[in-house]
């Protein structure tokens, strides 16, 4: 044992020694309990006179207690048993920042200081100091004092924070810099800091550090810095962009409809926040307990290192004012040489929570970016089987083998089963794998991006709805109401397969997700025609975006026909092509052109449905662009944009929001 390493080691010993016999020191943990896990750092014998638990350490180690020492200890441990505490506190710090070629020697002596430094009741400035000091270093930060010994500074390649100090210890403010920027107030900081969350507050400083973890040379990290800079000022000219409105509510326009979602710039150091979808249930759950919309998909814009160099922009793309294309998208100024440079590095979305996605949306987000992704970092499974570990169910014990049978319960005590067929979902068009982040090199390319996974996350969430951890089983006294088999079909359309009451047939229900706003149904019965009940089920499902609620409107829908069947059932109602408010249902088996639903601004009741008065809709086309283009997109007339639908008569009592009675 080298003579450096064993002064280091005594330099804690009589650190320790003055620590346990201070008079104002209450220790929150048992002294031996430090040198019981730590028993390289054991004092030897002779220090150990004052001391009353060294038999205690011997009943731990169950045997004698041995350390080396050489001649030389006696004159070290009298050189420094008269130094003040802050000579004590100076030396054991000098002596762990010293370079060592083996640096597992001192990490049992740094986390034993680290125990001692929290258990401390920080009072003082020379302990507030302390302990900056040592979370610095444990995210492997710099820090100094300033000559006046006010200011304590986090140091970092890319910024900087100040912590100015008050004489007795407490902290006056805290001032985050970012490279090449002045320094700006950190009420976060400043009020973890203030109220001793020094856990929190380390955290938080954690994320600060990630967020700047750009790879590369100082040089290089400065160019990928500017680029993101430059990026989120373009990706916020998109968002200001004019456009019409599909809802009254402006932030649930603003996520589901918006060119880039719902930003938020960055602050405090935290990349910028995307939210581009959230769940129509979730929408209702919101809007009628607390007013607010909260818990959908968000995305944050940062960058990540690249095995390939790409062209990224070092000044905005976007002119001021922008320019807009017939669609109503920004116009982007061409990458040139001397407003971009080749950099190891790719922006990214950072999706939260991550998202399981559909192989073909991989490899359409790989088309639009240029970007690579390696298969190596892809795990493909079946769809379902992904949303089972990523959702509610993760934790559940259901397996993936065989039939996955979910019991989902609905107010007055209805339940339906809903079977998942783990041989029919293992195909290749229904494979996915559980995407972390995007990668992308243009701003151009995030709203094409975040429809993508808007269009994942629309049927995700259909999927997800028929899941549930209940624990009703079949044939428990409780039979079900509707038991349904869920099929993959081709193109992103799912079908349910379901047997009513009363009748020895099988009715199929096909679900088609054309897009996040574009899901549309088609509901085949035997010995049964009604082209209005498509559009009712249709409606139903945009507003809820539920299976389980679209089979039980399907169920008593059915039910009161029956009862009050039509004049003339085999002579269903013609359609005219020209009219603009009834939806035009084509055969399914078309794969080209699949209509698909939009609110319009029309009035016209459905009073044999019971739907609300503002629920006209228009045909969109899939495959006619012109269609597309002259598709209403007003906003709705209705106030609430999820009203009636004269479903449920208990969602009140359950506890699911008023706007479903």
């Amino acid at each position: 044992m080298s003579s450096r390493v064993l002064e280091s080691k005594l330099f804690l010993h009589i650190f320790s020694l003055k620590l346990i016999n201070s008079i104002n020191f209450v220790p929150k943990i048992k002294p031996y309990t430090v040198f019981s896990e730590y028993p390289e750092i054991l004092p030897p014998p002779q220090m150990c006179h004052k001391l009353h638990f060294r038999e205690d350490l011997q009943r731990v180690y169950a045997g004698p207690l041995i350390m080396k020492t050489k001649t030389f200890t006696p004159d070290l441990k009298s050189k420094y048993a008269a130094k003040s505490w802050n000579e004590t506190i100076q030396l054991v710090r000098r002596c762990m920042d010293k370079t060592r070629s083996d640096s597992r020697v001192c990490e049992p002596i740094a986390k034993c200081l680290q125990k001692i430094n929290e258990a401390l009741n920080v009072s003082s400035l020379t302990a507030m100091v302390s302990r900056l000091e040592m979370i610095a270093k444990q995210k492997g930060l710099g820090s100094h004092l300033s000559p006046t010994e006010t200011v304590c500074y986090l140091t970092a390649d890319m910024f900087y924070i100040e912590v100015v100090l008050l004489p007795g210890g407490e902290v006056e403010d805290v001032r985050v810099a970012h490279h090449g920027e002045a320094p700006v107030s950190s009420p976060s900081f400043l009020q973890l800091l203030r109220m001793k969350k020094f856990q929190e507050f380390s955290l938080k400083l954690e994320d600060l550090v990630w967020f700047y973890n750009i790879p590369g040379e100082s040089n290089i990290k400065i160019k990928i810095y500017t680029a993101l800079r430059h990026l989120e000022n373009d990706l916020l000219k998109i968002s200001h962009l004019p456009r019409s409105l599909r809802e009254s509510d402006l932030h649930v326009d603003l996520i589901l409809n918006g060119r880039i979602g719902n930003v938020q710039p960055g602050q405090e150091g935290t990349p910028m926040k995307i939210e581009y979808y959230i769940s129509r249930l979730d929408i209702l759950r919101g809007l009628s307990s607390t007013g607010e919309v909260s818990g959908g998909q968000v995305a944050l814009a940062t960058v990540g290192s690249s095995d390939t160099s790409h062209r990224l922009q070092m000044e905005s793309l976007i002119s001021s004012p922008p320019q807009v294309d017939f669609y109503g998208f920004p116009l982007f100024q061409p990458l040139s040489e001397s407003g971009s440079a080749l950099l190891p590095a790719t922006f990214l979305l950072k999706l939260q929570p991550p998202l399981p996605v559909l192989a073909s949306f991989i490899e359409k987000m790989c088309k639009i970016t240029d970007v690579v992704v390696p298969e190596q970092l892809l795990q493909v499974e079946p769809l379902p089987q992904l949303l089972m570990k990523t959702g509610t169910l993760q934790n559940s014990k259901r397996t993936w083998t065989g039939d996955v049978q979910f019991v989902v319960p609905l107010p007055a005590s209805e339940y339906h089963s809903y079977v998942f067929s783990a041989a029919e979902w293992n195909h290749d068009s229904w494979n996915g794998a559980l995407i972390h982040t995007v990668p992308f090199t243009h701003p151009g390319h995030v709203p094409a991006l975040l429809d993508t996974l808007r269009h994942q996350s629309a049927i995700n969430v259909l999927l997800a709805s028929c899941f549930s951890n209940h624990k009703h089983h079949i044939g428990a006294g409780l039979p079900c109401d509707l038991k349904c088999e869920v099929l993959p079909e081709l193109d992103h359309c799912l079908s349910v397969t379901f047997s009513l009451e009363d009748s020895d047939h099988l009715a199929v229900l096909f679900v088609m997700v054309a897009d996040s706003r574009q899901v549309s149904c088609r509901l085949l019965m035997p010995d049964f025609v009604d082209h209005k009940l498509d559009d009712y089920v249709s409606r139903v499902l945009m507003r809820c975006m539920s299976i389980p609620i679209t089979m039980r409107a399907i169920r008593r829908n059915v039910a009161s026909m029956k009862v009050h069947p039509s004049p003339d059932p085999s002579c269903p109602p013609v359609v005219e092509s020209t009219s603009l408010t009834t939806p035009v249902h084509r055969d399914v088996s078309g794969p080209n052109i699949m209509p698909a639903l939009y609110p319009s601004a029309s009035h016209e009741a459905d009073g044999k449905n019971g739907l609300p008065s503002s629920a006209g809709y228009n045909v969109m086309s899939v495959g006619s662009a012109q269609a597309a283009n002259n598709a209403n997109t007003d906003a709705v007339a209705n106030p609430s944009p999820c009203a009636s639908l004269g479903v449920y008569s208990h969602w009140v009592s359950g506890g699911v929001p008023a706007e479903l009675l």
